[in-house]
């Protein structure tokens, strides 16, 4: 009996022992249920539904491609998604040049990893009311001419909607104080847009991305808002990465995402879509050095410890 029961035991458990995966290795889809998912975020620059579409999409590819589950938690602003990324609840977040500053420095180890082609060289653009009175300009110190007026910045932690436009305007001699009133700081690109057109603020200042994306959909009525001046490049958006992403995933994993983002084509349509939505044509490297100017800044005035 003895002889019998032995092998008829191990044929039940070798097939037991073969389906235990190692925790570190990247799952199958099969497997997906039971890995931990990767949680993706973005700061909330743009209207929520727009991000809703863009990064359950981007989700859905980074899912198919690594081969575990990946979830998108959208957050309430952009100090939430910086602290989220602070205590571990989001693994991958799509920052703004300053708040993946500010993150970065609060994780040991975090990694910006890809931007999109247009982040190299980025610009905000200041717009104005057209019945302020105020006229386009090609100088920096055209700036000062909005001495007196109300204003209206985006996200108080954006960079292209707060963070590089204070940096030129003090460039230009313009102290916030110059302003009519307080300045405002609205929820984000789209808010700001929406104010100075409907004439609640002389001007204000957004990134050209979302500025010429809506002026292409339709959706702004030029003949109430207009582009004052275009600033100077400086490097923007980008994803950053969580170091607890190799400690769950692999090691090489962090090189896998990479690949994933990397290899987003735009002749394939349901990657082409997902590179419209995100205004680019394709994501290209980057690292944690190219952002020291947005970090200088960023301490100037006082946004950075």
């Amino acid at each position: 009996m003895k002889r019998v029961f032995v092998p008829a035991l191990l044929a039940l458990l070798l097939p037991i022992a073969s389906c235990t995966s190692n925790p570190n290795s990247t799952a199958s889809s099969g497997d997906q249920a039971a890995v931990k998912p990767l949680v993706a975020g973005a700061i909330p620059d743009q209207d929520p539904e727009k991000l809703q579409r863009l990064y359950g999409k981007l989700s859905a590819y980074l899912t198919q491609e690594l081969g575990v589950p990946v979830e998108y938690k959208p957050v309430t602003d952009y100090t939430a998604a910086v602290t989220a990324f602070k205590v571990g609840d989001l693994d991958l977040v799509w920052f703004g040049g300053l708040t993946g500053v500010q993150a970065r420095l609060q994780v040991p180890g975090a990694e910006a990893i890809v931007q999109r082609d247009i982040d190299a060289d980025f610009h905000s653009v200041f717009i104005a009311h057209k019945q302020s009175g105020l006229k386009p300009f090609q100088e920096i110190n055209g700036l000062q001419t909005l001495k007196g007026r109300t204003f209206t910045f985006g996200s108080e932690s954006s960079t292209s909607g707060r963070l590089m436009p204070q940096y030129f305007l003090e460039q230009a001699g313009m102290k916030l104080e110059d302003f009519k009133g307080q300045v405002g700081f609205s929820k984000n690109h789209d808010a700001t847009l929406k104010l100075v057109e409907a004439g609640t603020y002389d001007a204000g200042v957004l990134n050209e991305q979302v500025w010429q994306k809506r002026v292409d959909a339709g959706e702004v009525d030029l003949n109430k808002v207009e582009v004052l001046w275009r600033t100077p490049a400086y490097f923007d958006y980008h994803w950053v990465v969580n170091p607890q992403l190799a400690e769950r995933y692999g090691a090489d994993f962090v090189e896998k995402l990479k690949t994933a983002l990397l290899k987003l084509d735009p002749n394939v349509p349901e990657q082409k879509e997902i590179l419209d939505l995100f205004d680019a044509k394709k994501f290209i490297p980057t690292k944690n050095s190219n952002y020291q100017q947005i970090e200088q800044v960023g301490r100037q005035i006082g946004k950075i410890q």
